[in-house]
């Protein structure tokens, strides 16, 4: 039988057009177009010198651990449960003494404003807006005392590495405790730089050296580069500028000789919460318990140390059995979704922390960037947990998740 056609009617076709009132801010037209972190990845590629990327996207060496870090939240099997009332989803809890709007936290990344101008502040603003702590590296491109300034209300972490001079190491724990920091978090995995192919292939300065390579490349970045040269220099709290590379300069200053003295030295001029970052092995998340330390950070510094480290994610359930009475566990590599987010958590982590999703975040956009990471990672979080069946993180598990092991082994 054919089909009996008609001309379309004026009143049948009106409630089909729907015309958007124009969005004049091209800078959030991308951010609201962009749904996922890798999203914000593709934007901040474009928008961003490849020296500045790089150091940002790679890894040391062959770039196994990163790969596998993602392979490892990738083969996550979620086991929802069914007809429970998730209306009311809360997503926060206390972490390390203070309440969290969200699991996870901003991890601490150096020589930020590299990667945008607005840099830390802008990590500082968009996390206390969002309640989540935000974490400041001994390598960040702004004071201690100006990302105060810029978000008074928000909590702050602040990320420690050992110099060879201890004592300049302490005394920014000093300015940091004085602002109000309120953790510490000693990070343990860099007695030396690892190997970044990507930075030394791209000679990677502090700041950018410009060479023929970096002014071609800016050719297409123009808002980039007239942001650097036409905003606050960059400042570090450990040099205003080094002529090597940046693992040149990591290999100068870091102290290779740092052990559990040094930890127990630390924990004795520290009064707030002390968290050990760079927990790789069972053994030396027992060992560190074992001092006294308020939590541990299961990681392997995002892939860019020792390449095919263990995978946190993988660690995780073992660590969780065994410590997880006695310690807080975060986590972080690889996490680029609320659904890593919410299977970490299940698996016994208190706390998460991103790094690279944000920092493509703040690439995309600046502020409103690190924004929109973040708003992307919270409505994950939010829309896993109810098709998990949960409204509440205690109600979260081992038994929502499994991992599926590609790697396992030798026998």
């Amino acid at each position: 039988m054919a089909v009996e056609r008609r001309v379309p009617r004026v009143r049948d076709l009106a409630p089909l057009i729907r015309f958007q009132k124009p969005r004049l801010d091209r800078t959030q037209r991308r951010l609201d177009n962009a749904l996922t972190i890798a999203d914000l990845r593709r934007i901040a590629r474009r928008r961003t010198p490849r020296a500045a990327f790089d150091y940002t996207d790679g890894g040391a060496e062959d770039e196994v651990s990163i790969q596998r870090a993602r392979q490892a939240f990738e083969d996550i099997e979620f086991h929802p449960t069914i007809l429970r009332d998730v209306r009311n989803i809360r997503a926060g809890w206390d972490v390390l003494g203070g309440p969290v709007a969200l699991p996870f936290g901003i991890a601490p990344t150096g020589f930020t404003r590299l990667m945008h101008t607005e840099g830390e502040v802008a990590g500082a603003r968009a996390a206390a807006a969002a309640g989540i702590p935000f974490s400041l590296s001994t390598l960040a491109t702004s004071s201690i005392e100006d990302v105060v300034a810029a978000a008074p209300q928000g909590r702050k972490w602040f990320q420690l590495y050992m110099w060879r001079d201890h004592d300049r190491s302490m005394a920014l724990v000093r300015r940091a405790a004085d602002a109000g920091f309120d953790t510490l978090l000693v990070t343990v995995d860099v007695p030396v730089a690892g190997v970044r192919r990507r930075d030394v292939r791209n000679g990677m300065s502090i700041p950018p050296a410009l060479t023929v390579r970096t002014v071609l490349d800016a050719l297409p970045r123009p808002r980039w580069w007239f942001d650097l040269l036409t905003t606050e220099p960059l400042a570090f709290a450990s040099l205003d500028r080094w002529p090597g590379t940046v693992a040149q300069y990591l290999d100068s200053m870091f102290d290779p000789g740092v052990t559990f003295d040094d930890l127990a030295w630390i924990k004795a001029q520290w009064s707030g919460k002390l968290v050990v970052k760079g927990i790789q092995t069972l053994d030396d998340a027992r060992a560190v318990v074992d001092h006294g330390v308020d939590g541990i950070v299961l990681s392997n510094h995002g892939g860019r140390q020792l390449d095919r480290a263990p995978v946190p994610f993988h660690l995780l359930p073992s660590v969780a059995r065994e410590l997880g009475n006695d310690t807080e566990i975060l986590l972080d590599t690889g996490i680029m979704s609320g659904a890593d987010i919410v299977a970490a958590v299940a698996l016994g982590a208190r706390c998460t922390l991103i790094g690279r999703a944000y920092l493509y975040g703040l690439m995309a956009g600046g502020e409103a960037g690190a924004r929109r990471a973040i708003e992307i990672l919270a409505n994950g979080i939010t829309r896993t947990m109810q098709l998990l069946g949960v409204s509440c993180l205690e109600e979260l598990s081992p038994k929502h998740v499994t991992q599926l092991r590609r790697l396992g082994p030798a026998r």
